[in-house]
């Protein structure tokens, strides 16, 4: 069965640092990229960070650019974020996700395949 697995949620203090993890089972992160979304209730699902099929590129949004940080295990087939200076703002549901062919996506349309989600909860 080809999966994702999000995990790494947490509650955490604001200016703390949490690691989101993405493991892959069915398929090898070598054809996709991969990104993260988060999702809060009553809103739109953002898409925060992408890293491509080689890890050569990385995008990240404005709302996220210089605290969080992707990272690709090879040997694990996982993939990470790292989230450091978290801030209340940054409290959602957040989503990993595959998009065939390896290149850098940002929309949610182009992704083939989603983990579940992990919550983030930041607090004052």
């Amino acid at each position: 069965e080809v999966q994702l697995q999000a995990s790494g949620g947490g509650l955490v203090q604001a200016g703390g640092s949490l690691r989101l993890s993405c493991a892959a089972s069915g398929l090898t992160f070598d054809d996709y990229a991969v990104g993260w979304f988060r999702q809060v209730p009553g809103k739109e699902r953002e898409g925060i960070s992408c890293i491509s099929s080689s890890s050569s590129s990385t995008y990240y949004a404005d709302s996220v650019k210089d605290r969080f940080t992707m990272s690709s295990d090879v040997a694990k087939n996982t993939v990470y974020l790292q989230m450091n200076s978290l801030k209340m703002e940054d409290t959602a549901v957040y989503y990993c996700a595959a998009a065939r062919g390896g290149n850098i996506a940002r929309s949610a349309d182009e992704y083939d395949l989603w983990g579940q989600g992990t919550q983030v909860t930041v607090s004052s």
